[in-house]
Formats: structure tokens, C-alpha cells, sequence
């Protein structure tokens, strides 16, 4: 770090700061992603359209604050399909589920809200039409995560997940140059690219999607931390453990050489991480709500960082429509207005 720091904000002015003053770097973008403020959405649309409880499988996102939340409005959680009575209303996470969760939802009559993020559709019908054409698929990701649970039941006779390149080399085939990939829309972009490479040279005539199926807002959310880690000596990144875009944002600062740390809230900060640092960059997983994030800002202030830049690495305008369950509910409960996307 040099002694005098010059940084651009989101305004593209420029604001100067001396050793002595302590600040922190709120990036941006940070937190909630299209695909999160969608799936939340539905949730609260369908408990105000249809009336408590609303069952939903798995957590709606990974943060636990958020579905804490949802809870106290009367939604509940389960594990499995299995666990909601016959014939009640079950939304799907936005990390999307196989289609024997589905076969079996329609086996015991539920009704179906489908909040799988469209980007995580994408990765599964790459997945079936890959399939269809006869390709053994490899799938990158991590594997007790719950998309990657989705994405694998689309075509689990023929795909095999491998979550780092050592587990490249075990791989085997019926025919190699027959081989696809996916990748879990959460990876770390690095990490991906490693992976990526091993594969082209196990198998040089793989193919993979026209478009990456890492999304945009994990790519954002690196990028911005990559963008200002040597301007700060801690990166603090908002979200809870089993979020897989946090933990990755934490690798990224780190594998920068920068500490970093993953934190639900401003209690899990340890105040021994702040001896001697003068600049702490502030960032949220894709499934972390902005008052978790302004929580870890004030107490910054309240001990000694006293400025706070915004800084705007990467402009994002992403919106993603309600699905055709909660549209078509809405049109026809009392006559319902539809409750906008943010």
C-alpha cells in the first residue's frame, strides 16, 4: 500500500485520503442477484396470493437471515418433497431440483411454484439436450450443493461431477471424443478455468456451452473483488457458510493475498482483525440482503472508519420475470395486482 491512496467511486470522481484516516471500500456490485430477489419474491407474492403456511424445499437461498425471515411470514422449510403433505402448495428453491423431485411432487398432487433461477434452467436443458446427443457429460461443481443435485439428475446415467482438477485425471469415458461440460453457475472463475483446461487436455475434442454457465452476478462479484484486494489489507464479504458464490469470494481476496473472511453479520467480526488496518473492502454473496451489509458498515464506523467510499466496478441492471405459477395465481385471486420484479 502506498501512503497516500487514490480510488475511483461510483460518481468517477476521485477522493483522497491520508495514512492516518480509515475507510472502507463498499463495493458494488454486492448482494442480491436477479435470481435471489426473484425467488424471494415468489415466496412473499405466493404467502400474500394464497395465505400461510406455503411449504418451500430446501432453503430459498442460502442465507439464513432471509429465510428466517420468510419463516416469521409463515413460510415453511422442508428437506425433501416427501416431508410436505399431500396436496399443498411447495415452491422449489432457486437452485432448482431433478426431475424425480418433480415426478414425485406430481405423484402426490402438490402445487407447484418454480423458483429455480433461469440462468440454473439454462446449465440443466444444456445438460438434457447434451444427453440427447450422445455426449457423457462432465459437470464442475461441488457436489453436495443443491444445484449441483438438480443439474446431475437431468442425466445421471451419463454425468459425472468433478469439483477440481485432480479429479480430471480419474475420469473415464465410453468414448472420448464424445465428452460435454457444464459447470455450476456459483464456481470461482479461476477455479473453473483450471478445470476447464485439464479437461481440454484429457479430452481435446470436448465441447462446452455457447455461453459460460457461470452467471453473471458470481463473474460481477469476483471481478469487483479483484478489482480493489490490493487496495485493501481485509476484505469482509457478507453471506452465510453455504453459500457457494461467498466462499468464493473469500478464495478470491485470499488467492490476491489479501485476508479475507466470510461473516453473516458485524457480531462475527473479530475486533483483532482491525488492529492495523486502514482500508477494509466490503462485499456480499449473491443471497446476502443489503441490511446484513449496511449492519457490518456501521459498525466499521463505530470503530474508527469513519469514511466510506462506494465503488462501482461493474455496472449490473439484471431483472428476471415472475413465472407463469405465480402470473397466472395472481390474475386469478381477487382480481390481484402483480407485485413488480425489483
Amino acid at each position: 500500500m502506498t501512503t497516500t491512496v487514490l480510488n475511483s467511486i461510483s460518481n468517477g470522481t476521485r477522493t483522497e485520503t491520508s495514512p492516518s484516516q480509515k475507510r472502507v471500500l463498499l463495493l458494488k456490485p454486492r448482494g442480491f442477484c436477479a435470481g435471489v430477489v426473484r425467488a424471494i419474491d415468489i415466496v412473499k407474492i405466493a404467502l400474500e396470493t394464497f395465505g400461510a403456511p406455503i411449504y418451500v424445499r430446501r432453503e430459498i437461498v442460502h442465507n439464513r437471515y432471509v429465510v428466517n425471515e420468510l419463516a416469521q411470514k409463515g413460510a415453511i422449510f422442508v428437506h425433501e418433497i416427501d416431508d410436505v403433505p399431500d396436496g399443498q402448495r411447495v415452491i422449489y428453491s432457486a437452485h432448482g431440483v431433478s426431475p424425480a423431485v418433480r415426478e414425485r411432487s406430481k405423484g402426490r398432487g402438490l402445487k407447484v411454484i418454480d423458483a429455480t433461477c433461469p440462468l440454473v434452467t439454462k446449465v440443466h436443458i444444456e445438460a438434457v439436450k447434451f444427453a440427447r446427443q450422445g455426449y457423457s457429460l462432465v459437470l464442475i461443481g461441488h457436489r453436495d450443493h443443491d444445484e449441483i443435485e438438480g443439474t446431475l439428475g437431468e442425466a445421471p446415467d451419463v454425468t459425472q461431477v468433478v469439483s477440481n482438477v485432480e479429479e480430471v485425471a480419474a475420469l473415464q469415458v465410453p468414448d472420448p471424443d464424445r465428452v460435454a461440460y457444464l459447470t455450476q453457475t456459483t464456481l470461482s472463475l479461476d477455479e473453473a478455468r483450471e478445470i476447464i483446461h485439464a479437461l481440454k487436455l484429457k479430452f481435446p475434442n470436448i465441447v462446452g456451452p455457447h455461453t459460460q454457465d457461470i452467471c453473471y452476478a458470481t463473474e460481477n462479484r469476483q471481478v469487483a473483488v479483484r478489482n480493489v484486494a490490493h487496495d485493501a489489507e481485509l476484505v469482509l464479504v457478507v453471506g452465510s457458510t453455504n453459500s457457494s458464490n461467498s466462499n468464493r469470494l473469500v478464495e478470491v481476496s485470499r488467492n490476491l493475498g489479501t485476508i479475507g473472511y466470510l461473516i453473516d453479520n458485524s457480531q462475527a467480526i473479530d475486533p483483532a482483525w482491525l488492529q492495523g488496518v486502514t482500508n477494509v473492502a466490503v462485499t456480499a454473496g449473491a443471497s446476502a440482503p443489503e441490511v446484513l451489509v449496511e449492519d457490518v458498515v456501521n459498525y466499521l464506523r463505530q470503530n474508527g472508519f469513519s469514511i466510506v467510499e462506494e465503488v462501482e466496478v461493474v455496472p449490473e441492471n439484471v431483472r428476471f420475470g415472475l413465472p407463469p405459477e405465480i402470473i397466472q395465481a395472481i390474475g386469478g385471486v381477487g382480481g390481484a395486482e402483480p407485485v413488480p420484479v425489483r
